[in-house]
């Protein structure tokens, strides 16, 4: 008799397998769904983020060059000293100088013989060394790219000053001693820069036939510009051995030059999206993490049988748990893989929207951003989606017969905070700004907690204040549902709480931060400063605005002075290290005196009392780079007169407000012992030929034309504003995800309780306003706590991040708790709406199951 065979052995199949099966089943089922929207979203919204970052640093650093005429440039108010030429061609690079100062340029008499204040620039052959200055024939005309220099004997124009002199293409321009003929009209000047005189026509002449014009004086207030370019290794050190010398003692009056200095209203603009933009994908990823956090609860929850029925099998729980942490990191990777490309797609639409703003051709982005936005995924499902799911690996096997046993439980402390710290750490980097990642990340781990606290102390409330026997039974039904599970209450409220603090806090700072730079340059800020007003010629200048319809402008009495003296101390440059201090007491300042504060300054120090003797008002940079302070006393040196006065405030200035602005004002309507001049800052009205009309009548004053400078800044306030709102519209989503994800959380409890209820009589309709009371009960108080800790972000983000006032009114707490309400009920009527038509055998068939 032979011995019978033995039994086949059967192995559990391995984790990798059993994880990719796994995998298909959910996906088809639909139960990964929402949890990989969440992961996509956050992954797409800062690898947008992440590659235009990258690409603007790019561009900026590679078209900073074209803004400043070179790879670096050595200005100074001397001739270029010969260290800095001799240095730059040891190295082998390429250099070439300018220089430019105001001066009066004029009519031939035959012409009229209208004088005009222009920028006058001397340029050399191979000027610039970087862009390339555009040209035209005619003022009417298109500019096109223009090789070379303005010949001996010719100079190149801004098109305002042929008609404030009457001129054309052709005509000769006289500068000084010489006489010149206007050959081109300057469409584009790339190194032009934004100074009060950059603002100014602009005459380019060959540097050749500057002596001949005599306009060089010992005495003559010139700027020196000296630009080079070559390798990268060579112009970065040359850029050390500059900044080195320009500290060196000895060594006056030379700056080595950046974008920053170059472009500053372009700059500030363009760092506040940068900012704005990485808040918005901050909090979209913040929000998923949430999300994440529910929706793995949720498929942990559901997937408890099937956990206990694979260790009835034999599967042991290493194996379990591998087989979940493969199709975790399966979905992680491709989720964030779509997140890359779409975050790719996305930053494209944002070069679209921003074209203009940077020159176009921005280099390739580097993989940089592609591999934080795989990382931020990752991280973002093993920190909030595998603590409840790997849990499954511990459900015991009783669990197939006692449906008590192996419930999730809330993960430990040290794993929660080991990944909470990875993530936020992560956000940190993407961030690129600690103050704005601290307060995105830390101010969201408060607000949680206070969520919690706050929500567990009304779910008390409620359960010690509704009385059974008054209440109608709806309300005591929803009561009960609420107090039953105080827990589940706590985190749908916190949870809604959380999405709704985003979206609120992301409005609100749109708003403001929009209407903060509307406000700086608004539809009808001044585009004609007028200088040299005689007051012999005010009241027949201002009677000349109000004839054509200009009835709000600036008009501030301008004089200048010399800082001498501070607390009785004389002041000189020797006394102060830094260069720009240095520079400015060496300088005569623009002073001016006003009865009452300007309106678009704020007064950030002290007070401003109107009429007060012997007081002035400082703004608060001068304060700050020469070290003055409130109480301080000034001496100037006003054409020779002595003014002493006591600092008894501060201002904060925007100098790129468009506006009239000084370092120092007098509080006072009048100051008759001053040489004074008049200066008004206008909207020029429409009416052609007005610009013409002022020169004449008022031949000595400065009118400089500021249309061009503001279109351009305004055209990049449309064009960023448009970036931030497309973006914001990620973050919309996850917030959305988060409230479906709370909303939908306990949506297999509700169908049990509601079946029984069913069977024991309760009607639709009944059941239908248990649901809607829960509903909108949770989300009133989320969103009254969400709005009422945007506030308080979002006034430290407009302080400390984005440097604007905040004025968000008082009534968002009432809109907020109203809006949490209605998408809270919006949220349960879509994820909720099956749970009152599932068959009540149904449910109750698969709760005993």
């Amino acid at each position: 008799m032979q011995a019978p065979a033995p039994a086949p052995t059967i192995r559990p199949p391995s984790p990798l397998r059993l994880g990719w099966r796994a995998l298909w089943r959910d996906l088809r089922a639909g139960e990964l769904r929402l949890l990989m929207l969440a992961v996509l979203l956050a992954v797409a919204a800062l690898s947008a983020v992440g590659f235009l970052a990258d690409r603007l640093q790019g561009g900026l650093q590679r078209d900073a060059v074209q803004l400043l005429g070179g790879d670096v440039v050595i200005a100074s108010d001397q001739a270029t000293p010969e260290a800095f030429v001799d240095q730059a061609r040891a190295l082998g690079l390429a250099g070439v100088g300018t220089l430019s100062f105001p001066t009066m340029a004029r009519a031939d008499d035959a012409r009229g013989g209208a004088s005009r204040l222009v920028a006058l620039k001397g340029v050399a052959p191979g000027y610039p060394l970087r862009g390339q200055v555009q040209t035209a024939a005619a003022p009417d005309q298109p500019g096109a790219a223009t090789q070379g220099i303005p010949a001996p004997g010719q100079v190149w124009v801004d098109a305002p000053l042929l008609g404030a002199l009457g001129l054309k293409v052709g005509d000769a321009l006289w500068l000084g001693d010489a006489e010149l003929a206007i050959a081109r009209v300057i469409t584009l000047e790339p190194d032009r820069g934004s100074g009060f005189m950059g603002f100014a026509p602009r005459v380019l002449m060959n540097v050749a036939d500057l002596p001949a014009t005599a306009l060089v004086q010992p005495a003559s207030r010139i700027t020196w510009r000296f630009a080079v370019a070559g390798q990268g290794d060579a112009v970065a050190r040359y850029t050390a051995w500059a900044q080195q010398q320009a500290q060196a003692p000895g060594v006056r009056g030379v700056r080595v030059e950046s974008l920053e200095s170059g472009r500053p209203e372009m700059r500030q603009t363009l760092d506040r999206a940068q900012q704005f933009l990485n808040l918005v994908a901050l909090l979209a990823a913040l929000l998923a993490a949430v999300a994440v956090a529910l929706v793995a609860r949720a498929f942990a929850a559901r997937h408890l049988d099937g956990a206990a029925l694979l260790r009835v099998l034999g599967q042991a729980q290493r194996g379990i748990a591998a087989a979940y942490l493969v199709e975790f990191a399966l979905v992680g990777l491709f989720a964030s893989l779509l997140g890359v490309l779409l975050g790719w797609v996305v930053h494209w639409v944002f070069v679209w929207l921003l074209a203009g703003l940077v020159p176009a051709g921005l280099p390739a982005a580097s993989a940089w951003p592609a591999l934080l936005g795989l990382g931020v995924g990752l991280t973002l499902l093993a920190a909030f989606g595998l603590p409840p799911v790997l849990q499954l690996a511990r459900v015991p096997p009783l669990r197939v017969i006692r449906r008590d046993l192996g419930g999730i439980k809330p993960a430990s402390a040290a794993v929660l905070l080991l990944g909470m710290a990875g993530f936020a750490a992560l956000l940190l980097i993407v961030s690129r700004d600690w103050r704005l990642g601290l307060i995105a990340v830390g101010g969201f781990a408060v607000a949680v907690l206070l969520f919690a606290l706050l929500a567990w102390l009304a779910v008390w409330v409620l359960r010690k204040s509704v009385r059974e026997s008054r209440a109608p039974g709806w309300l005591v039904l929803a009561t009960r549902q609420i107090a039953a599970r105080p827990a589940y209450a706590v985190v749908q409220v916190s949870s809604l709480a959380v999405g709704l603090l985003a979206l609120v806090l992301l409005v609100l700072l749109r708003t403001d931060l929009i209407a903060s730079w509307r406000q700086a340059t608004p539809a009808n800020a001044p585009d004609r400063f007028v200088i040299n007003i005689q007051p012999d010629q005010a009241e027949d200048f201002r009677a000349l605005l109000a004839s054509v319809g200009v009835e709000h402008y600036d008009w501030y009495p301008m004089f200048r002075g010399r800082l001498v003296a501070v607390n009785g101390k004389p002041v000189s440059a020797a006394d102060y290290p830094d260069d720009r201090a240095q520079g400015l007491v060496e300088r005569e300042f623009n002073l001016s005196h006003s009865l009452d504060a300007p309106a678009h300054n704020s007064i950030t120090a002290g007070r401003w009392t109107p009429g007060e003797a012997d007081a002035v008002s400082v703004e608060e940079g001068l304060a700050k780079t020469l070290g003055l302070k409130m109480g301080d006393t000034l001496t100037f040196d006003i054409a020779g007169m002595q003014s002493q006065a006591r600092i008894t405030s501060l201002r904060k200035v925007d100098w790129s407000s468009m506006r009239a602005n000084f370092f120092v004002l007098y509080p006072l309507a009048e100051m008759p012992e001053v040489p004074i001049t008049y200066l008004a800052a206008y909207r020029a009205p429409d009416q052609p030929g007005f610009d013409n009309a002022l020169v004449r009548q008022f031949p000595n004053v400065t009118n400089v034309d500021l249309s061009a400078t503001l279109a351009q800044v305004q055209g990049v306030l449309a064009q960023v504003i448009g970036a931030v709102q497309f973006l914001f519209a990620f973050t919309l989503a996850a917030g959305l995800i988060v409230l479906f994800a709370a909303v939908t959380a306990t949506r297999e409890e509700r169908a049990r309780e509601f079946a029984v209820m069913r069977a024991l009589g309760a009607s639709g309709r009944l059941l239908r306003q248990v649901q809607r009371a829960e509903l909108a009960g949770v989300g009133l108080l989320a969103g009254l706590l969400a709005s009422s800790v945007a506030l308080v972000v979002g006034a430290l983000l407009a302080l400390y991040v984005f440097d604007f006032t905040w004025t968000a009114p008082l009534w968002i707490p009432l809109a907020g708790s109203i809006a949490g309400a209605l998408l809270a009920l919006a949220a349960g009527w879509w994820g909720l709406r099956e749970v009152l038509r599932r068959p009540v055998v149904q449910t109750l068939r698969e709760a005993a199951q």
